[in-house]
């Protein structure tokens, strides 16, 4: 779906790299990112070679209002694939269009909502240690700003990926990632082809500064960079030699300009 925003957990379910705790997790409704991506996920599980997960998505599609899917369709950011596969349901885009992220339908256990203001690492990290696998996606896209910014981190890159669909996320957590040199190189890629995030200058500048960020990304992004932050990449011995020494060259061609 080429949108704005990243869809890193559709993406995964897409290419088949999902325990079947989580699959049926989405396809409950209680997996529920923005309402983009949660119909994504319920339109690709619909059709899942598990007959049970198949069938408790289309349950799940059946319980949402049409009237609700109506107007996410008549939305400019609704993928023409996600328009098709409901007009084959007889739903069309509606007259007026909703601009609401929130999912269309929320399954998942009510909880004591963390208030990002009130949490803090030690006591993100002590909740986080005793849960399981698909509680941890549910807290990537559902939890505090804390433990966005440490499942961020987390091995499992399903989890770390579901951060990056949190409606939740802001702009500054995001540089926040971009900088940090212990958040993987896939969630970086993502960052990076995002267009909603690419549009802030300090995400890019982070981005070119990380020496995880591949360093592909990195030389497309040095036409971006400001005559300052060029200096000082050109100096920066923990990038790679490549992009020190290109960033260098862009500078003496400027000067000769």
């Amino acid at each position: 779906m080429e949108t704005g925003f990243a869809a890193p957990l559709l993406d995964f379910f897409k290419r088949g790299e999902v325990t079947q705790d989580v699959k049926m997790l989405a396809a409950q409704g209680a997996l529920a990112p923005r309402a983009l991506e949660q119909l994504g996920l319920l339109a690709l599980l619909v059709n899942d070679p598990d007959p049970e997960i198949a069938s408790t998505a289309e349950k799940t599609l059946q319980a949402i209002s049409k009237d609700a899917l109506a107007a996410f369709l008549a939305r400019a950011d609704a993928p023409t694939e996600l328009r098709t596969f409901f007009a084959a349901r007889g739903i069309e885009p509606a007259a007026a269009a909703s601009d609401s992220e929130a999912p269309l339908i929320d399954t998942s256990p009510t909880e004591d909502e963390v208030e990002d203001d009130k949490d803090d690492e030690g006591t993100a990290l002590q909740r986080l240690q005793k849960l399981n696998v698909p509680q941890k996606v549910q807290r990537a896209t559902k939890g505090s700003r804390e433990e966005r910014a440490i499942l961020i981190r987390d091995p499992n890159k399903m989890i770390a990926m579901a951060v990056l669909s949190s409606p939740k996320l802001t702009t500054s957590e995001i540089e926040a990632f971009a900088r940090a040199g212990n958040v993987g190189e896939d969630c970086l890629r993502v960052i990076a082809k995002t267009r909603a995030w690419m549009k802030n200058y300090n995400v890019v500048s982070a981005l070119t500064r990380t020496p995880k960020t591949p360093v592909a990304i990195s030389m497309n992004l040095l036409s971006r960079l400001s005559e300052k932050d060029l200096r000082n990449l050109s100096t920066d011995r923990n990038v790679a030699d490549v992009l020190r020494v290109t960033a260098r060259k862009k500078l003496v061609l400027s000067k000769g300009e």
